[in-house]
């Protein structure tokens, strides 16, 4: 699960003058969100202030209840509805951990958030180009989202335009989840999250 965040080069800081359309107002929140976390990282700001910090921006821009359910996949509906909440806790948990974890500093990257937006049935597709301060090449990282009421969220994040984090995901808990348990994703998650925590934070894109 963590190589989708490993391969993901997001040392981000939005480009001057590109105001956000509805639909991309949760992408550039969580831009900013992970701009704010990559400073405190620098100034050595401890783990846990920084995870407090970026956790409501990232419950706020993601839609974890529906990604939750994706990455869990088929046998969503044969959980125990307290597996199924215990799960939803636990993603929110490990998405935060991840980022905070892996956006541990800042090195002068920018994001470029595109005008374009694509549809997708009912729902849009962000794109936005994360360039190298070094001039190298951008690295495309694109959100998925979906209109909740009368916000949008993200329900999911594709690295190069491709590459779905649900899909990972999904891949990665089918062979934690049985029929009516989720016993072993559980221990699974709580293991990964506690990792996050207390290993060595790194910069991004390392």
């Amino acid at each position: 699960m963590k190589r989708f965040f490993s391969a993901a080069i997001l040392c981000l800081m939005p480009m001057a003058g590109l105001a956000a359309t509805p639909e991309a107002a949760p992408v550039a929140s969580l831009d900013s969100a992970l701009i704010a976390t990559m400073k405190a990282g620098s100034a050595n700001t401890g783990y846990q202030d920084r995870y407090n910090t970026l956790d409501p921006v990232v419950e706020q821009s993601f839609d974890l209840p529906v990604i939750t359910q994706n990455s869990v996949g088929f046998l969503w509906n044969t959980l125990p509805a307290a597996q199924q909440q215990q799960l939803a806790a636990l993603m929110e948990q490990f998405t935060v951990a991840s980022y905070v974890s892996q956006f541990g500093s800042f090195g002068g990257e920018q994001i470029k958030l595109l005008p374009a937006e694509k549809p997708l049935g009912a729902k849009r597709i962000i794109e936005t180009q994360i360039v190298p301060s070094d001039g190298s090449s951008p690295t495309e990282i694109d959100y998925v989202v979906g209109q909740m009421g009368d916000n949008w969220q993200i329900t999911d994040v594709l690295l190069n335009g491709t590459i779905s984090q649900v899909a990972i995901h999904s891949s990665d808990f089918s062979a934690l989840v049985t029929s009516g348990d989720a016993t072993q994703l559980i221990a699974a998650l709580k293991t990964k999250i506690a990792a996050l925590a207390s290993g060595p934070t790194s910069p991004a894109g390392q």
